[in-house]
């Protein structure tokens, strides 16, 4: 009988150690997956909780520069609003005086391994600067700048050419002339296009280098390019094909969104 209860009660140990794992397990994919949907939700939705007096709305001012103008209350920081349509990339664009703090901070300024979508420290708003260079992490979770990658597919690029990026003063979109994987190189290395170093360009021949460049190392032809003159925005993004592999979108503006 002693036997018999012994092995009553090990069995019964191991059904609730068994349950437990098991709840354990549920609970962890409940969690994650409700993790990853309330932080979509919560990035699609900063804008869509703006309300506005949309009287103020006309052929030069949108309801988005308008929600914009609203939100940098919160955070000056905020310098714009980029959007790839029908994408997850509908984020706030930080920009401050380091390229570190917005890679581990929200535009509410709290802690988070997301980070925000970022612009380049050096980018001068008063010139303007030719180059909008923009950062952002390939995050498993799908945030931030995770959807660049499926620009691998020049079909995903067909469906998906433009992007939209506000400001308070101007709605705009671009067009995508090229997209690439990259890398950072080593300082001893020559002969090597360092696309992040470009902001503003010096001269027409600096730019067009850029432009030459960009299309060159594309992993299919978009047939668009840019000429001197006309705003770039470039995108990066972590890319593990290889060591500090990145991946990169450059695109010229084209119209403004009325």
């Amino acid at each position: 009988m002693k036997k018999k209860a012994k092995h009553q009660v090990k069995t019964k140990n191991k059904k609730c150690i068994c349950t437990l794992i098991f709840a354990i397990i549920i609970i962890s994919i409940i969690a994650f997956v409700y993790y990853k949907y309330y932080t979509n939700k919560q990035n699609n939705s900063i804008l869509d909780n703006i309300k506005v007096d949309e009287t103020q709305i006309t052929d030069t001012v949108t309801k988005k520069m308008l929600q914009l103008q609203k939100l940098k209350k919160e955070n000056n920081d905020i310098v714009a609003w980029i959007e790839i349509p029908n994408t997850k990339i509908n984020y706030p664009v930080l920009q401050t005086t380091d390229n570190e703090y917005y890679m581990t901070h929200t535009y509410k300024k709290e802690y988070s391994a997301d980070g925000s979508i970022f612009l380049d420290k050096d980018y001068n708003w008063d010139l303007p600067s030719s180059n909008l260079l923009i950062y952002g992490h390939n995050n498993k979770n799908g945030n931030m700048f995770q959807d660049l990658l499926k620009y691998e597919d020049e079909n995903y690029y067909k469906e998906h050419p433009t992007i939209e990026f506000t400001t308070v003063n101007e709605d705009s979109k671009y067009e995508i002339i090229a997209v690439f994987k990259s890398r950072v190189y080593y300082k001893s290395e020559q002969n090597v296009f360092r696309y992040y170093f470009f902001i503003n360009a010096e001269n027409e021949a600096e730019y067009n280098y850029y432009v030459e460049e960009s299309k060159k190392a594309s992993l299919y032809d978009t047939g668009k390019t840019a000429k001197y003159g006309e705003q770039l925005l470039t995108l990066s993004t972590c890319e593990y094909s290889q060591e500090d592999g990145r991946f990169v979108i450059v695109a010229k503006k084209v119209i403004n969104n009325k």
